[in-house]
């Protein structure tokens, strides 16, 4: 299971005291404890001044000696009006040696164009969803679920520019991929977090898990998959847990809702909604 950040600021907002800085930053995160640590991967993408998408990723823990000169430059390069970290735990559906797993192209975020996009969670059939991706399947090129629920999510843009819409039908597609393999007990996905953008201006949060998966890193008191939110009229920060502990204003995104943000004129307007409910999906896993 992996971590995520977002930010949509105004103009230049760096993204780096969440990511470096704080209590709570990112780089804090990917090393509580070695039982936790996030040490199969790390990514951060951005948008540069020419609004070209830039995304720099490391195929271990940010934190490790290997990696943490690089995560920490690319986290002062990282700037809004967006940017997307992720920090990498990785599932493994398809059961394959570890060393299949950790590679640049299984690493977050995924881009396509000018979207980008982040997830945490697992779908335990990602070799039977392939098929419906249709002209996207060629596109996949690691062994990471999540590369395959973001093709998803792209394709399902294509027939609707709605992006709620398009996430529900993505969850209508692993909702019947599960069934068709006879409803087993784990469910269709175990979390579909996902963060995702289409542009520098904008920036979705889509909240939504089965199941008890226990607390977050840094923030005991929160469910692993509960997600975070701190907004003003500047800026906007969004992830899987807050990311400094000495604010007592962040909002929680709950299971089952999405938050879009979107920023104009120097100013970020964020609203939240309930996601439609999964057809024939579980209430929960136990």
């Amino acid at each position: 299971m992996c971590r995520l950040f977002g930010l949509l600021g105004n103009g230049v907002t760096p993204a780096e005291p969440w990511l470096l800085d704080t209590d709570r930053s990112l780089l804090n995160q990917s090393n509580v404890t070695a039982e936790e640590a996030q040490n199969d991967g790390w990514g951060i993408g951005w948008f540069t001044e020419r609004r070209t998408p830039r995304v720099e990723k490391g195929i271990g823990g940010a934190s490790s000696p290997d990696e943490v000169d690089r995560f920490r430059a690319a986290a002062r390069a990282a700037h809004g009006p967006l940017a997307i970290a992720h920090l990498r735990k990785a599932s493994n559906p398809l059961r394959l040696p570890k060393e299949r797993l950790i590679a640049l192209e299984n690493c977050q975020p995924f881009i396509h164009g000018s979207t980008m996009f982040a997830h945490n969670g697992m779908i335990p059939f990602p070799r039977e969803t392939r098929a419906f991706l249709g002209e996207y399947e060629s596109m996949v090129k690691g062994v990471n679920d999540s590369e395959v629920l973001f093709w998803l999510l792209i394709r399902h843009l294509e027939s609707d520019s709605d992006p709620v819409q398009a996430f529900d039908g993505t969850v209508a597609d692993l909702v019947r991929v599960w069934r068709e393999k006879g409803s087993p007990s784990g469910g269709p996905y175990t979390g579909l977090n996902v963060l995702f953008s289409r542009g520098p201006n904008e920036l979705w949060a889509f909240c939504q898990s089965l199941g008890e998966h226990g607390t977050g890193l840094l923030d005991r008191s929160r469910p692993y998959y509960q997600m975070t939110y701190l907004a003003d009229a500047k800026q906007l920060v969004v992830g899987s847990e807050p990311f400094d502990g000495t604010r007592n204003d962040w909002r929680t995104l709950p299971n089952g809702h999405y938050l879009y943000a979107q920023s104009s004129h120097g100013l970020v307007a964020v609203k939240t909604g309930v996601l439609p409910a999964p057809t024939s999906a579980p209430r929960a896993i136990a």
